[in-house]
């Protein structure tokens, strides 16, 4: 696992990495795992563009995923590591003994031939799912889920993984990779390990075709517009916003914040990501 160098034999390679797939041990998905993905584009129910900058880029197949793990006390065989072009994590296609096959994501240190097991009574090990209570301080998880049964929600990106830190009452605290602390039911699932991947953050694109395969569309800036379509735009030569950067429709951007509360769900935050308490 790792990331490899591309030869500068045209401008477009000259500052490209890709991944070297050297886990990858098959190139032929699960057939009946498999569903068919449509290509939205952006656009909503009507037509209308509800999202800039989505288009195009290569047909993918969904892979489904396992993310409830609730077979509990059924072990199941690892028997291959595959590519999801749908998410930056490798995935596993797991053989269970009542010959059941599912697709997990794949932490590090887990290979083909390993066997993994969900329920309480599962070891602390790495691909185990268990809930959050018999789980050990300190341990790093992912794959949690926020609400039992719901199946995972947190922590499911290529090198993530949260650490528990403390376990009261009816919750459990878990340090997110955001540095966000938070309080999870103690009946929720986690799998243990982090995820693997890690390298994958450090990958240059080096060119911007690639973007377009992955289905990114071009985005021009707001001064280069005019001012019927975007308020940075018009004036003589090159000018700024001229007061505090704006979105197209006139709302402000950078800085200002948009997450609404929610009391139901931030009582749950012990300390948030952008701030201290």
């Amino acid at each position: 696992m790792g990331i490899k160098t591309i030869n500068p034999t045209s401008p477009g390679q000259r500052g490209m990495t890709k991944m070297d797939f050297s886990e990858v041990t098959t190139s032929t998905p699960h057939k009946p795992l498999l569903k068919s993905k449509k290509i939205t584009a952006g656009r909503n129910n009507t037509g209308r563009i509800t999202c800039r900058h989505k288009g195009g880029g290569v047909k993918r197949a969904y892979r489904v995923i396992d993310f409830k793990r609730e077979k509990f006390g059924v072990p199941a065989t690892v028997k291959t590591i595959e590519y999801d072009p749908n998410r930056n994590v490798r995935i596993s296609l797991v053989f269970y003994a009542d010959g059941e096959k599912r697709y997990v994501l794949t932490p590090q240190n887990l290979s083909v031939g390993d066997v993994i097991v969900s329920g309480p009574e599962a070891e602390i090990k790495v691909g185990n799912a268990l809930p959050l209570e018999v789980i050990p301080l300190g341990t790093m998880v992912h794959n949690v889920e926020m609400i039992p049964g719901r199946g995972a929600k947190l922590v499911r990106t290529a090198g993530a993984g949260a650490q528990l830190m403390a376990k009261e009452g009816n919750y459990v605290t878990i340090k997110l990779p955001s540095s966000e602390m938070r309080m999870i039911r103690k009946e929720c699932l986690a799998t243990i390990g982090v995820l693997g991947n890690a390298e994958f953050k450090n990958m240059k694109i080096g060119k911007a075709g690639r973007t377009r395969y992955m289905g990114i569309r071009p985005t021009v800036r707001g001064v280069t517009m005019n001012p019927c379509d975007h308020p940075h735009g018009g004036g003589e030569g090159k000018t700024g916003p001229g007061g505090h950067p704006k979105t197209p429709w006139g709302k402000p951007a950078l800085g200002f914040k948009t997450r609404k509360t929610n009391k139901h769900s931030d009582k749950y935050i012990v300390r948030g990501r952008k701030r201290n308490k």
